[in-house]
């Protein structure tokens, strides 16, 4: 989605949330896209509230401050417990790591109301006493980082794989479709574009929102660079991998041609046909599976992001550099990478036993 679309949701959201959230919001200096994130979750955790008869309140916009000061770090466990058990829009359960995402958005936002609404209030205090979030400790997901890196490493594209899967996007997928006129249309429309998006994010490792949000004065293939808005609204310029550019090269090279009346859409990717909008990330994300489906080998855009971060660290080392290309703030996300090519340290270990003394020598 676009920063306007993620205004607007947060806009609608704010609206359905009583109004020391929306201070909370005004106090909170993130971008859109992580403001309307803390409200989907604030709102969550207040219709549990409800439901668990925490609350008197039948709607979460009449949610009071006395109520929040009743809760209790075991409400925060339970609260825990039912995100951890059951089932999400998409019927799994959630991972520790979506669970602690939530668990942060709670720490920000109770935070808030226990220090940072002070600058709010008419005599100085802050709106609680104390946050309920105190002891209460983030998921352990119970793998090593070798464990995690082993199963992240299987749904990778690394080595040739990427390069094997563009080419069946290029000379076979249709023969996949071949019997669906609609689908076979629809696919010689968008086949170039589909490249070159791939591609970027393959040859990036630009988050699905960085791409779709891009526009075409943004693209420079002759600097092999993309600017992007990343995740805290900063712009930054990240460098192309030069095996993208042909793809990238050809999109732009064909996109008016391709989509008449484009030529007033800034959006570097775009859909439709008589009439032309920026692409949408669900769209991205449903043409990655789509493609990937057919391949043989499921991926996501996010584990394409994952490829080229594994890739850079095993040829670098730096995890300093790796982050820098992901527009991480920092290492510790890219940790992961140090441990993801069981391979390599495979080889590592089979040099050592061959260079290690015979004892029955």
């Amino acid at each position: 989605m676009t920063p306007e679309q993620y205004n607007r949701l947060k806009n609608n959201l704010m609206t359905e949330l009583p109004p020391y959230v929306r201070n909370f919001v005004y106090t909170s200096q993130k971008s859109n896209s992580t403001i309307y994130q803390y409200l989907s979750e604030i709102k969550r955790f207040f219709q549990w509230l409800i439901s668990a008869g925490i609350s008197d309140e039948t709607d979460v916009k009449d949610i009071t401050i006395p109520t929040l000061a009743k809760i209790r770090k075991s409400d925060i466990l339970a609260f825990i417990d039912e995100l951890a058990s059951k089932p999400n829009r998409q019927g799994r359960t959630n991972s520790p790591v979506s669970i602690n995402r939530s668990l942060n958005c709670l720490r920000t936002f109770f935070n808030y109301l226990a220090i940072d609404s002070a600058s709010d209030t008419d005599n100085g205090q802050p709106l609680l006493l104390r946050s309920p979030m105190l002891g209460v400790a983030s998921m352990n997901s119970h793998q090593t980082l070798s464990y995690r890196a082993k199963n992240l490493e299987d749904k990778m594209y690394l080595g040739n794989l990427k390069f094997e899967f563009l080419d069946f996007i290029n000379k076979d997928y249709e023969n996949t479709i071949a019997d669906n006129k609609h689908k076979l249309t629809r696919f010689k429309q968008n086949k170039v574009r589909d490249l070159a998006l791939i591609a970027l994010m393959a040859g990036t490792g630009v988050r699905v929102s960085e791409a779709a949000n891009a526009n075409v004065q943004d693209l420079s293939i002759t600097k092999a660079s993309l600017t992007v808005v990343r995740k805290g609204g900063e712009r930054d310029a990240v460098p192309i991998a030069p095996w993208t550019l042909p793809y990238l090269n050809d999109y732009v090279q064909n996109r008016e041609t391709l989509y008449p009346n484009v030529d007033k859409e800034q959006a570097l990717f775009v859909a439709g046909k008589s009439k032309v909008n920026r692409i949408s990330t669900a769209a991205i994300e449903n043409l990655v599976a789509k493609y990937s489906q057919a391949f043989g080998r499921p991926i996501t855009p996010h584990k394409l992001r994952h490829t080229i971060a594994s890739e850079l660290y095993q040829i670098s080392k730096d995890q300093v550099a790796v982050a820098q290309q992901l527009g991480q703030k920092g290492t510790s996300a890219t940790a992961l990478y140090t441990h993801v090519q069981d391979e390599v340290r495979r080889d590592m270990l089979q040099q050592i036993s061959q260079s290690t003394p015979n004892k029955t020598q």
